[in-house]
């Protein structure tokens, strides 16, 4: 069972990006949702050059955003 707990996928990035950018994920999310539809890397590029975010954390965030539309 403790195996199965485990948060899989982009969302295990979450601790770590509120931790580091010190804003809730919601936060990050509103900002995708804003951008309006574009592909995945034009998304990773706008978080990374306006706001900042790591590759790694901003393409889990663009995943987790993709992945919910």
């Amino acid at each position: 069972m403790a195996g199965s707990d485990k948060i899989r996928g982009p969302a295990s990035y979450f601790p770590s990006i509120e931790k580091t950018y010190g804003r809730p994920i919601a936060h990050w999310l509103n900002i995708l949702c804003a951008a309006g539809d574009q592909k995945h890397m034009a998304l990773v590029s706008m978080l990374k050059s306006e706001h900042g975010l790591g590759h790694g954390h901003a393409n889990a965030l663009v995943a987790y955003h993709l992945a919910r539309r």
